[in-house]
């Protein structure tokens, strides 16, 4: 697709004037900063919440160099995104002890009572759910993450408890 500036969909965060002079000041305050772009994409993950095609091409502009070193950066590390996540996330443990533990088991119950494939977000903006490595707490096997908390031994029937607060919330908030 090719893409220029002056075609900024109205849903990206560059079309947002209060949400563009976040971008602004991310890469003004850390443009001439060893290692700036790993530092500038950090803060615009953190602060806009993911990075999509124009940011990543205005960034590139603004750095004066080709977007294929931006792009690069973004899809080579996990823990960036192109896309909005919910305003939960909730990550399943691929490692070993997980695995082995039933976390293929979760994943499709989740699939099932949320209506969305790993690394996709409900349509309400609740829920994103993602695939993860090792969380390091295989004692606690098979393990989720909700954002932050890591919850353990859960089975698939408890996964309805887990979710129903998280979308409340987001009805909540809406």
């Amino acid at each position: 697709m090719a893409f220029t500036l002056e075609k900024i969909p109205e849903t990206d965060p560059l079309a947002d004037p209060k949400r563009k002079v976040i971008i602004d000041q991310i890469i003004d305050q850390n443009k001439d900063l060893p290692g700036n772009t790993m530092v500038v994409l950090n803060e615009l993950q953190s602060q806009i919440g993911f990075i999509s095609e124009p940011m990543q091409h205005y960034v590139a502009t603004r750095f004066h160099i080709p977007v294929s070193v931006i792009h690069g950066v973004v899809t080579f590390y996990s823990f960036f995104t192109t896309t909005p996540r919910g305003r939960h996330t909730v990550k399943f443990c691929l490692g070993t002890a997980c695995y082995v533990g039933g976390i293929p088991q979760l994943i499709e119950k989740a699939k099932q009572l949320l209506s969305i494939e790993p690394g996709q977000t409900t349509p309400d903006g609740a829920i994103t759910i993602e695939l993860c490595r090792c969380v390091g707490a295989c004692s606690q096997a098979p393990v989720l993450m909700v954002d932050d908390e890591i919850i353990g031994h859960v089975r698939p029937n408890k996964l309805p408890q887990i979710f129903k607060p998280l979308q409340e919330e987001a009805k909540e908030t809406a």
